[in-house]
């Protein structure tokens, strides 16, 4: 498999920014920018008008909330379609609701899963929510295809939830879910060098570090009884509050530990057996693209590299739409068993 691209059999339209968008921190802000928000708030609408929340028992006394939309366009849905955010993300993230709203559009029914204490799920569990918690992510799977058995069953994310994405997958067989595709965009492959890259900005680190003590804060006025880190941590950096983190809530020990958890690194993948695609820009500044080079990938799995994208971003013009839902449409229908819509 190239590490360029899809064998010569799938053909890649080369996505072509206009020159202004060719920064790659431009595609990056502007991925979750309130402005492409507000002026796609009709393809949020979509989304969300006749959206049926749904909590779901993952297992272990585990509880995540997920929203289901039907697709009006045909009068049978082609697939159903999990949605997974990223860190510090929600289902109500700009990218969510714009590619939400372009499966609907195809005929696909839509499930958007928020993780542990993402959105407004944070009274939902106890314990708070790290990156290696992939079980309760398996288990909300299997509840949803028992609650809808239609079938085919896509699985998709963006950035952490890319990440998610292609390590449930992995384990979706054993647990009982048979699925037809899966798809990550811009996600991490190695952690540590995802949170370097991140530290050596001071951009992204403010970002990411902003909101997850807001939501860290917000977890505890709701379990005031169990302290989840003390003051002085808060106020640490990324790496150190990600420290208190790994010796607090979990047994890693170690935060290269915890990064291993979740690595999806070298040959993490090769024993990957469900159609998978992997969508990244050779520019993405959070997750660098030596990663993708190196990854050792099975048959079934297609991994493309475009020039230019930043991290989530593809946007290819003023009209401020992302270049990567009409990918990964082309890519479904290549593997939905009927595709002539």
């Amino acid at each position: 498999m190239s590490s360029e691209g899809p064998p010569a059999s799938a053909q890649v339209e080369t996505f072509r920014p206009r020159r202004w968008l060719r920064n790659p921190h431009v595609q990056s802000v502007l991925a979750s920018s309130g402005v492409r928000r507000y002026f796609f708030r009709h393809r949020g609408a979509l989304v969300e008008n006749g959206a049926v929340e749904h909590i779901l028992d993952c297992g272990d006394g585990v509880r995540l909330q997920g929203f289901h939309t039907r697709q009006t366009v045909l009068p049978q849905p082609r697939a159903l379609v999990v949605l997974l955010h990223g860190w510090e993300g929600s289902v109500q993230s700009t990218y969510v609701r714009g590619t939400g709203a372009r499966l609907l559009a195809e005929g696909c029914d839509l499930f958007r899963l928020n993780f542990r204490d993402h959105g407004d799920t944070h009274h939902l569990n106890r314990d708070i929510f790290h990156s290696c918690r992939i079980e309760e992510v398996v288990g909300a799977l299997a509840a949803i295809a028992m609650i809808f058995p239609q079938r085919p069953l896509i699985l998709g994310g963006y950035s952490l939830g890319g990440n998610f994405a292609l390590r449930a997958a992995l384990r979706a067989r054993k647990a009982g879910v048979e699925l037809a595709w899966v798809f990550a965009v811009c996600p991490p492959i190695s952690p540590s060098v995802a949170m370097r890259a991140i530290e050596s900005s001071p951009v992204y680190s403010y970002y990411f570090l902003r909101k997850w003590r807001s939501s860290l804060k917000r977890k505890q006025a709701l379990f005031p009884q169990v302290p989840l880190f003390a003051a002085s941590e808060l106020r640490g950096n990324l790496r150190e509050l990600t420290q208190s983190l790994v010796s607090r809530h979990t047994d890693f020990g170690t935060v290269e530990n915890y990064f291993n958890g979740y690595s999806i690194a070298g040959d993490a993948l090769a024993a990957l057996d469900v159609p998978a695609t992997i969508l990244t820009a050779a520019d993405d500044p959070i997750i660098p693209v030596a990663d993708f080079h190196a990854l050792k990938l099975s048959p079934s799995t297609e991994r493309v590299i475009v020039p230019h994208g930043g991290h989530c971003g593809f946007i290819a013009d003023a009209s401020l739409r992302s270049w990567a839902e009409d990918f990964l449409v082309g890519r479904m229908n290549a593997h939905l068993p009927d595709h002539s819509v």
